[in-house]
């Protein structure tokens, strides 16, 4: 059975910076893309950040941009979002996604930025 583990959340103060991190926990096969997820309270989740497998191509939502940087990390099967000037909005649970025949989630992990 494989699972995504994430790790690197937590309370951080505006303006602040956080690097959350998804290792995959087996054997992942036919993927195309890995990304980030969040979910903030009452609100639907939405799609933060993605990296296309076959060239490095990344797409980030309109909110975080120049903000926070996704990439693909050693082993492989790892992603990382690298988190910089961080607002009360970004607060969430955030998910680690990989995205192919199968869609594999995370756990999600709790990111508040408060003062």
């Amino acid at each position: 059975q494989v699972q995504l583990v994430e790790s690197g959340g937590g309370l951080v103060q505006p303006g602040g910076s956080l690097t959350l991190s998804c290792t995959a926990s087996g054997s992942i096969f036919s993927i195309y893309a890995m990304a980030w997820y969040r979910q903030a309270p009452g609100k639907q989740r939405e799609l933060v950040a993605r990296i296309f497998i076959s060239d490095g191509r990344t797409n980030y939502a309109d909110s975080v941009k120049g903000r926070f940087t996704i990439s693909r990390a050693n082993p492989k099967d790892t992603v990382s979002l690298q988190m910089n000037m961080l607002e009360t909005e970004d607060t969430g649970v955030y998910y680690c996604n990989f995205a192919g025949v199968v869609d594999y989630w995370g756990q999600g992990t709790q990111v508040t930025v408060s003062s």
